[in-house]
Order: structure tokens, then C-alpha cells, then sequence
């Protein structure tokens, strides 16, 4: 009777390591869908926009300054950028972002 109940519990142990991995497998998948995708897909957005900076597009420098672009340098990947009358600064194009306070915003 003793063995027949311990065969029991270790089948039944069994079935919960099967349950807890498949449970890990759907938290990763669900983590996933919500924080890892999205970022990626925002990331491929903000690469994109450095792809197609343009003179005179109104940005934003990784550290919040909002100025025109005035000159790209795509050799060196720099991006003059000027930030009031006459005071034009050197950002890497990495550190330029879309403002998105000069984008019309849709709906309104």
C-alpha cells in the first residue's frame, strides 16, 4: 500500500514540473507581446526618422534640446542642429529624435 502511494505522489510530481514549465513558456510569451515587441517596433520608428533626416525637420537631441537641423554629415554621423538664432550645436545622429510637439497630432 506504502509503494502504491508513493508511485502516486511521483507521478503527480511529474505533472506539476510539465504544468510550472509551460506556465514559464506562456509568462515569457505574454512578456513578450507587451514590453519586448513594442519597444522593438518603436525602436525600428525612431531608426527610421534618423534614416530620413532632412534640413530644416524640427527635432529633439537625446538630452532635450529642440532645435532644426541644419546640416547632416552622414560620413561622420553628425547632425548640426540649431537651437536659436545663430547658435548651431554638433549632435550625433544617433541622439536625434522626431519632436513631436511640431507633429500634428491625428483626430483633433
Amino acid at each position: 500500500m506504502t509503494e502504491l502511494f508513493l508511485s502516486a505522489q511521483a507521478a503527480q510530481g511529474g505533472g506539476s514540473m510539465t504544468s510550472m514549465i509551460i506556465m514559464m513558456v506562456v509568462l515569457f510569451a505574454i512578456m513578450w507581446f507587451f514590453m519586448i515587441r513594442p519597444q522593438q517596433k518603436r525602436q525600428k520608428e525612431i531608426q527610421k526618422f534618423q534614416n530620413s533626416l532632412a534640413e530644416g525637420t524640427q527635432v529633439v537631441t537625446g538630452g532635450g534640446v529642440y532645435g532644426t537641423v541644419k546640416k547632416i554629415d552622414l560620413a561622420a554621423g553628425i547632425v548640426e542642429v540649431e537651437v536659436a538664432k545663430g547658435v548651431v550645436i554638433r549632435v550625433d545622429k544617433g541622439y536625434v529624435f522626431k519632436d513631436m510637439a511640431s507633429t500634428p497630432v491625428q483626430g483633433k
